[in-house]
């Protein structure tokens, strides 16, 4: 995991020094840069300067956070860097750390660069957002679901967008998931699975589902020894606690405020699970002090947003400092096993299936973003297990009625909640009622009733845009 940002233009090498030092709590143990024929590497140990093959006015930077693998740019008959993990990288080339895998990849093709990026994205396995530039095309890339970000303004990208507005780009787009930008023109390289025809009945599914989401976790945790966890003590994260517990030491992190739904849940679960829980409680002034880098990390103003990423935040901030490096989610379940309470009168109009696919579609941009630059702001990658193509591809093909019952279904998510049953969850968390992030944690009736009220967040987000400077 870590940050990456380019630039094709005049003065590409200084504007991108700027984007890297904006990004660099992404990857604060080595940065990168190339430019014309040439890649610098800083680590604490000092600076490098290595010869690239190809020249132009180019610029690629990189940030590293290590977990596994090292510094970039990595270099090859191109250039490229890379954010994210590719789980099935030993599979396809053995050695080598994702970057170079990948680099090898693309390179070992040959076609014209939309083919040859066609075909190499529906042959890895991964999350992930990359930029590759041969000397004459520069391209981005992203992962179908949309899991790591990319942003960009004409020719310069980044993994955020205040990387953009630190040199002066306003009008800031974001790439779509499984897409490509080529020399600035978006092509669509590989979408999401599509349902198919089940002939397996409800046991049969139920314990598929199970079979894919231990495969899920398990390639997550390759190389890991211990991860940790940010902890509602609902289904979803209950579920992937007892499975990746079966993996590495998993530490779990549960914030709200004293009496919160969430804190009584988590604790209980993990009393009786014996799973490692660590209670953060929150009070008005923690989430007085938090407001502003939540802000910071999803640059927007959004006071649901604010409220489902401060747990997170807060939670992922507290791993970083504990030494933990990558944290684990149950993002993504209530999208495909209808988790959310608007589905079940969406079902009683017909529209379920039809709003299932538009909220899975959108997914990267109304949670995924906004969960990544608040995991991210802590130095912390966060993985998202649900949201495996090989778990999307069986919950989209999976029949509604065994996802919700009826419009009377208070629970949803039935086949899931089934599932954790067999793995070993309580009943009294499998069965228990969904209750958002914000409203479980008891952190959105403080912020709507006490801090944002007295927040100017106009001034804040104009700041932090760099609108003022710019206006002048």
């Amino acid at each position: 995991m870590c940050g990456i940002a380019g630039y094709r233009g005049p003065g590409a090498e200084k504007l991108v020094e700027k984007m890297l030092a904006a990004q660099k709590h992404r990857g604060p143990d080595a940065s990168g840069i190339y430019h014309d024929g040439r890649v610098r590497i800083t680590t604490p140990a000092g600076e490098e300067v290595l010869e690239a093959p190809v020249t132009g006015d180019v610029a690629l930077s990189h940030n590293l956070l290590s977990i596994i693998g090292g510094p970039q740019p990595v270099t090859g008959r191109g250039v490229l860097v890379f954010n994210g993990e590719i789980y099935n990288h030993r599979e396809l080339h053995g050695e080598g750390s994702d970057a170079e895998v990948l680099l090898k990849l693309i390179e070992e093709q040959e076609g014209d660069m939309e083919e040859v990026l066609r075909s190499t994205v529906n042959t890895i396995d991964g999350d992930y957002a990359f930029a590759y530039y041969d000397g004459e095309n520069l391209a981005l890339v992203r992962d179908p679901v949309g899991v790591k970000p990319l942003h960009h303004s004409g020719e310069a990208f980044a993994s955020e967008k205040k990387a953009l507005w630190r040199i002066g780009l306003g009008d800031v787009g974001t790439l779509k998931p499984g897409h490509a930008l080529i020399n600035g023109r978006e092509v669509r390289l590989r979408g999401l699975p599509e349902p198919e025809p089940l002939r397996a009945g409800y046991d049969e599914l139920r314990d598929e589902l199970i079979a894919r989401l231990r495969s899920a976790v398990e390639k997550r945790t390759r190389g890991l020894d211990r991860a940790a966890m940010v902890f509602s003590g609902g289904v979803d994260s209950t579920m992937l606690a007892v499975l990746l517990k079966e993996h590495l030491d998993i530490r779990l992190y549960a914030v709200g405020t004293r009496g919160a739904g969430d804190l009584e849940f988590a604790s209980r679960a993990a009393d009786d699970l014996k799973l490692d829980l660590e209670i953060i409680e929150v009070d008005e002034e923690t989430i007085r002090e938090a407001l502003p880098g939540v802000l910071t990390a999803i640059e927007e103003y959004s006071v649901m947003k604010i409220g489902v990423a401060m747990p997170l935040y807060i939670a992922s901030g507290r791993a970083s400092s504990e030494g933990y490096r990558v944290m684990f989610s149950g993002q993504g379940a209530d999208e495909l096993f209808a988790g959310y309470h608007r589905y079940r009168r969406l079902l009683e109009e017909g529209k379920l299936e039809e709003a299932l696919i538009h909220d899975l579609e959108n997914i990267y941009h109304v949670n995924l973003e906004r969960d990544d630059a608040a995991a991210m702001a802590n130095s912390m990658e966060l993985r998202v297990p649900f949201l495996d193509l090989e778990v999307i591809g069986l919950a989209v093909s999976i029949p509604i009625s065994y996802r919700i019952l009826g419009p009377g279904d208070e629970l949803r998510k039935r086949i899931l909640r089934e599932a954790a049953l067999e793995l070993g969850v309580p009943e009294y968390i499998a069965m228990r009622p969904k209750k958002a992030a914000q409203y479980g944690s008891g952190i959105d009736r403080i912020l709507r009733r006490k801090v944002l009220p007295e927040f100017d967040h106009e001034s804040f987000m104009e700041k932090l845009m760099g609108t003022r400077e710019s206006n002048r």
